[in-house]
């Protein structure tokens, strides 16, 4: 009898540890993931040694199974700009199946549509509203900003936004007009130099039906992506590109796309190292950090406890 209810309390138990792990999965794949935080990329955002919580409802449910099943998303729902997002690798190619590509993290800056001002360092945070037949792009040192703010409200030109910055330099459109009363305030010591020729450039982020020119410095990135993300046979040939065999000035695409960024401006695992994210790789939202501990320490040594529950921002 006892060894007949010892049987019975092991099947109780082994039932018990079944159906809390039919949870664990089930939550895993349908409502949220977590996410180790490796590197020193997204600080000071995300630290090296955080656990993050991704919600996998925020752009739409990715459904598992896609090597059976296929591509699918439930409730799909656009990227917000800022937003710090769990995605897999775009450029891949080794896998066919997007949900086999490494993990990556980092923060929308660019969404489908928007235009951005980008160079070999960094990606500008907003769309460009920078109108090249009626303003040049003027970089100066960034230590000198807070007289440039100075200068800007004693001119009534406040509206004017910081475009770009490091902690080398910033970078701000002028029209020649406001250039010129910035000459003439005899207390400006800032130098402005026009950037054209350093490398800045307008670049459209691609979204669903949009028509995107060519041009020298987006045709490389254009063409990965028409091969890799929109299945198209396309080619530079010459300096010109070719799709299905046709010369083409501007090409459209059928997928929203994202610029992706990193906190860290000398981390190159974004956008300027694998081109423009899909929709179809994003997988969730980061949203607090269920962990942390600084890495290849004891394991109940260097917690930190004051990260742990705070929302990733």
């Amino acid at each position: 009898m006892s060894e007949r209810r010892s049987g019975i309390k092991m099947f109780r138990w082994m039932g018990w540890i079944a159906a809390i792990g039919a949870v664990v999965v089930a939550l895993h794949c349908g409502v949220a993931t977590s996410c180790y935080i490796p590197s020193e990329g997204m600080e000071d955002s995300l630290w090296p040694g955080d656990r993050i919580l991704v919600n996998r409802w925020s752009y739409g449910w990715r459904t598992p199974l896609e090597g059976w099943l296929g591509y699918h998303r439930l409730h799909e729902q656009p990227g917000r700009r800022g937003e710090i997002a769990l995605f897999n690798h775009p450029a891949q190619t080794q896998h066919s199946l997007i949900c086999r590509r490494d993990l990556y993290i980092g923060r929308l800056l660019g969404l489908p549509g928007d235009t951005l001002y980008v160079d070999s360092l960094y990606a500008v945070q907003e769309p460009a509203t920078w109108d090249p037949n009626l303003q040049t792009l003027y970089s100066y040192p960034a230590e000198d900003e807070a007289i440039m703010d100075s200068l800007l409200h004693r001119l009534q030109l406040s509206q004017n936004r910081l475009l770009w910055g490091d902690s080398i330099r910033h970078v701000r459109s002028f029209s020649s007009y406001e250039r010129y009363l910035l000459e003439q305030e005899k207390s400006s010591r800032v130098v402005l130099t026009p950037v054209r020729s350093e490398g800045v450039h307008l670049l459209v982020v691609p979204s669903r039906g949009s028509l995107i020119k060519v041009t020298p410095w987006n045709i490389t990135l254009l063409r990965n992506t028409l091969v890799i993300h929109e299945h198209r046979r396309a080619e530079i040939v010459r300096g010109e590109l070719q799709v299905d065999g046709v010369p083409v000035s501007a090409c459209r695409f059928t997928q929203d796309y994202y610029w992706m960024g990193t906190n860290n401006p000398v981390n190159l695992s974004d956008s300027r190292l694998f081109g423009f994210v899909p929709h179809s790789h994003l997988i969730g939202k980061a949203t607090h950090i269920w962990f942390s501990k600084t890495p290849h320490t004891p394991w109940m040594k260097e917690i930190r406890w004051a990260r742990i529950g705070r929302a990733v921002e």
